[in-house]
């Protein structure tokens, strides 16, 4: 079950994120998926999961995401990645255009049966992500 789980979390990355093939979500993704992503918001299932993914293409429509390294025990795996990207759309109000982004990251999968992704919660280093943008963190 590691080797499987071990190639759903690449393909995850590598297929469905990378080249933006939503045809394999439900080969990849439990129909009851919970998912938080890097940029902190939560879905549930596939249409949700398209939508946020949807939503950071728009933003980013070159982000590619990197497993730095993977670690998979029984029916679980966790990812450190790097996420890179060329912001162009309007996923932040009064982001910067054009700039190019790297930011770091974590995962945290559960997986049922037949491995597909039950539940994907990830982390994103989000401070860095807007201090890249242009974006003032600071309370004023």
């Amino acid at each position: 079950m590691v080797d499987g789980i071990s190639e759903r979390v690449r393909r995850f990355y590598d297929e469905l994120w990378n080249q933006w093939r939503f045809d394999l979500v439900g080969e990849l993704l439990a129909p009851g998926l919970e998912f938080r992503g890097s940029l902190g918001a939560t879905t549930r299932g596939h249409d949700g999961f398209i939508e946020y993914a949807t939503r950071v293409r728009d933003g980013f429509p070159d982000f590619h995401n990197q497993i730095d390294e993977l670690i998979v025990e029984d029916s679980r795996a966790a990812a450190r990645l790097t996420y890179t990207g060329t912001h162009e759309g309007e996923i932040f109000p009064g982001a910067r255009a054009g700039v190019r982004i790297q930011y770091s990251g974590a995962a945290f999968f559960s997986f049922d049966r037949s491995t597909r992704i039950t539940r994907a919660w990830v982390l994103g280093d989000l401070l860095s992500l807007l201090r890249q943008l242009g974006l003032n963190m600071h309370p004023d």
